[in-house]
């Protein structure tokens, strides 16, 4: 009988952990697992959401692997393609979509998909990969076209209507335009100009999205109703308290006071289980992913790979303040889950194929160094 030789077994495996970077995989592996402490307190009531979740997680590190291994070069020649390939599949909701709770968001293609969760990551690498083509020659007809390229699925994700997606899109896209260089004076005037549209963007926005801001600012005028999610889940923040009542211990969530405990309100059930020094931590875990991504992006060697990944750090700010604001009742509330934390498979794969590709932009870097 043949010898077991670890050593040998250690080599054979070693290159598949190899594309991993070290310090992003441990932040997020941490996050992962507040997230699966909370989620197992908060689905008591749902039986398999547990079960669920690990599947989305393996399938999520999968993708991130996949990411991981694909070179920056060749993320950068599949950029126009995925872009145009998202803009025609939206094309294709707003024409025969299907339809769920009064939203046509979703395109049956043999399986059942969400073309604007595509546009999350195809947005930045498109602007990314444009910059590059136009290094040293920007003027403000680049920023211009940027503009339209980032517009373009923006509003068809808006239409759907999907504002939490759609501000998700417009916040990478934005981020990548920034970082190109856009001058300080151009943004401000862009926030004056957006400041003085308020009327007229208020007068396009659905009813429901309305309510949403009205809703934020005195939530107790519709308490069953509108406000209920509002109230519920800040009373569960705020009962918390410095401690938090204990793991399994939160009230809120266990007597069905939190609305969608485990998707999109999970961060109230764990302000309410592990309180302040709780939300500490889980913020500076945050801190520490998305520090790990702005690193990676200043050490990274093109522009493309330069805007990419400091557009994919900060999409995970934006997914984690957003939750946070609107648990917290500082934000109205949209579709928006809590990064690598709520339950659900679409927007955990998306997660995760951003981490990847950090951590194929790092790991080539080191590539080209060595």
């Amino acid at each position: 009988m043949q010898k077991f030789d670890k050593n040998s077994l250690l080599r054979m495996v070693k290159p598949w952990f190899d594309v991993f970077d070290g310090p992003l995989s441990l932040i997020i592996f941490f996050i992962m697992l507040v997230g699966l402490i909370t989620l197992y307190s908060a689905s008591i009531d749902f039986p398999g959401r547990m079960q669920g979740q690990l599947r989305n997680i393996a399938v999520a590190f999968v993708v991130m692997w996949i990411a991981a291994s694909i070179p920056p070069q060749t993320l950068m020649r599949f950029a126009v393609p995925i872009y145009a390939v998202g803009v025609a599949l939206l094309l294709g909701v707003f024409a025969f979509g299907m339809v769920k709770k009064g939203a046509r968001r979703w395109l049956n293609v043999g399986i059942v998909i969400q073309p604007s969760e595509i546009m999350k990551i195809a947005m930045p690498m498109m602007l990314a990969w444009f910059f590059q083509k136009r290094e040293g020659m920007l003027s403000w007809k680049e920023y211009l076209i940027a503009a339209i390229l980032l517009a373009v699925p923006a509003a068809l994700i808006i239409k759907q209507p999907d504002l939490g997606t759609a501000l998700l899109v417009l916040g990478t896209g934005c981020y990548v335009i920034f970082l190109a260089g856009l001058s300080w004076k151009t943004i401000m005037g862009l926030f004056i100009a957006a400041g003085a549209s308020m009327p007229l963007i208020w007068s396009v926005l659905h009813d429901y999205q309305r309510q949403r801001v009205m809703t934020l600012l005195d939530p107790s005028a519709d308490p069953l109703g509108k406000g209920f999610h509002i109230i519920q889940s800040t009373i569960a923040v705020g009962s918390g308290g410095i401690l938090g009542k204990g793991w399994l211990q939160g009230t809120q969530g266990h007597l069905h006071f939190i609305p969608e405990r485990t998707t999109d309100f999970i961060f109230a059930v764990y302000s309410e289980e592990f309180g302040l020094i709780g939300n500490l931590v889980l913020m500076g875990l945050y801190l520490l992913l998305i520090g790990r991504g702005l690193m990676i992006a200043a050490n990274a060697p093109t522009i493309f790979t330069r805007l990419l990944a400091g557009a994919i750090a900060l999409m995970f700010f934006n997914y984690a303040f957003v939750n946070m604001g609107m648990v917290s009742g500082i934000l109205p509330v949209v579709g928006v889950p809590l990064p690598f934390m709520s339950y659900g498979g679409t927007a955990l794969v998306t997660l995760g194929l951003g981490a990847g590709i950090l951590m194929s932009i790092n790991r080539h870097r080191k590539l080209v160094q060595t």
